[in-house]
Formats: structure tokens, C-alpha cells, sequence
């Protein structure tokens, strides 16, 4: 009696028989190992952002602080820290002083 195989029989024995596979194929390895891989550049990537805005906002507080320095160099040297920054102009206020 010449016996034939069919495709997906053991797999079906197996079934029938109660065991269950051991391992994924290397297939859906690769799929799930590149999948997580992504993720975790991306969180890598994120981080590094993070880390980057941070320095800019510390350096945003840093630039705050010299400009209010700066404002009251003014104020005490011109009366007033209203200055226009594309030409240099001294806005004094309508109480009598004029522009100079």
C-alpha cells in the first residue's frame, strides 16, 4: 500500500493530538524582532528630541534674563526700556518728552 503526503497533515496530526508548536517560524521572528526594533529607534528618537528641547528652553530662560538685564540698562539710562530693535529708536512716552 504506497502512502502519499499531503500538505499541512502532520500539522493536522499535531493538532488532533493535542501539541502545540514550540516556536514562531523565523518568518514572523524576523517580522516581530523588526517590528520592536522600530519602536524602540523611534523611542531612542524621541528621547534625543526631548533632551534637545530641553537645552533650547534652558537656553530660552537664559536669553529671558539677559534681555529683562538689558530692558533695565535702558529704563535707568533713558527712562524707558521701549526701544524699537529694528532701528534703535527711543520711544519715550506722550508726557511731554519727545523722540530723540
Amino acid at each position: 500500500m504506497a502512502t502519499t503526503k499531503v500538505k499541512g497533515t502532520s500539522k493536522r496530526i499535531k493538532e488532533l493530538k493535542g501539541i502545540k508548536p514550540e516556536k514562531i517560524t523565523d518568518e514572523q521572528l524576523d517580522k516581530v524582532q523588526d517590528t520592536v526594533n522600530s519602536i524602540n529607534r523611534a523611542q531612542l528618537e524621541i528621547g534625543s528630541m526631548e533632551l534637545k528641547k530641553h537645552e533650547l528652553m534652558h537656553n530660552i530662560a537664559g536669553l529671558r534674563e539677559a534681555l529683562t538685564l538689558l530692558q533695565k540698562e535702558f529704563e535707568k539710562e533713558y527712562g524707558t526700556f521701549d526701544i524699537n530693535i529694528q532701528d534703535g529708536t527711543i520711544n519715550y512716552e506722550e508726557d511731554g518728552k519727545t523722540n530723540s
